[in-house]
């Protein structure tokens, strides 16, 4: 029998697709199975004479309203301005937090002024914002995405800065000693060694930016998915207020998983064993 036979290379492909394979039959059953806990809710809650009422948030009804929203159009009509709230607050803290956790990260008398306050306004609830919110912004848009800016800023700032603290000072002392300006310091050392770091605060703050989109769009927009779960609850509609629940799930862990895939694409720490 020849080495290529039974070289490493050989059946080493095989198994990333085994993997992937693996991966995908967990998500199945584990996607069976929150169906099946939805399923039983639905009749649990159509059989009992108090909460008969509900009966709609059963798969069934839900699933049949999501259908009939996608055909319609209005499953788009009523993600694309909360995606552009979401897009446009996390920019912001973006914006925000990258330069900030960088200076965090590199100024040790910054970090210290700052770690504090910046620990007890993160601890703040970002929907406690809401009255100066309304007060600051002359639209209801400009109120939610400052509320978004202020719940998805931390991670980010935080995560920066963490990443930051790990370069290993050699680093930047070669790039000096190789004639390196503080501009090109950053672009060529600091920025691709902190990447990963920056997503995964990204990532982070997506999660809360999300969450936080819901009960923001309350405030008194018409639009959005918050209203939408809003006016289902109003109009007694619980089959499409069902249906936009999972509409949000779905959008939120798409982005999430978009997220996760630009982290593993960027990072250069391999963990694969040979």
């Amino acid at each position: 029998m020849s080495d290529a036979a039974i070289s490493p290379a050989a059946s080493g492909p095989r198994l990333p697709n085994l993997g992937r394979l693996a991966g995908l039959v967990h998500a199945a059953i584990g996607m069976s199975l929150l169906y099946l806990v939805w399923w039983i809710g639905g009749r649990l809650v159509a059989a009992s004479p108090d909460m008969f009422a509900f009966a709609d948030f059963a798969p069934g009804p839900a699933l049949s309203a999501l259908w009939n929203m996608v055909q319609s159009g209005e499953a788009w009509a009523m993600t694309w301005p909360s995606l552009y709230r979401v897009g446009a607050g996390l920019l912001a803290a973006i914006v925000i937090g990258v330069p900030l956790g960088i200076a965090i990260g590199r100024v040790a008398v910054l970090r210290q002024i700052t770690n504090v306050p910046f620990q007890f306004l993160r601890m703040i609830s970002p929907l406690s914002w809401m009255p100066i919110a309304v007060m600051a912004y002359d639209t209801w848009d400009g109120a939610i995405i400052f509320l978004i800016t202020v719940a998805a800023v931390w991670p980010v700032v935080f995560a920066t800065a963490a990443g930051v603290r790990r370069i290993d000072p050699a680093w930047l002392k070669v790039a000096r000693n190789l004639g390196a300006k503080p501009f090109h310091l950053l672009t060529t050392v600091i920025l691709p060694a902190i990447a990963v770091d920056i997503l995964t605060g990204i990532r982070l703050a997506l999660g809360v930016a999300w969450i936080v989109l819901v009960p923001a769009e309350y405030l008194g927009v018409t639009s959005g998915l918050g209203y939408a779960i809003n006016d289902a609850r109003d109009t007694l509609d619980y089959a499409r207020l069902a249906a936009t629940v999972v509409i949000i799930g779905v959008i939120g862990f798409g982005l999430d998983f978009l997220c996760q895939q630009a982290v593993q694409r960027l990072n250069w720490v391999r963990t694969d064993t040979p």
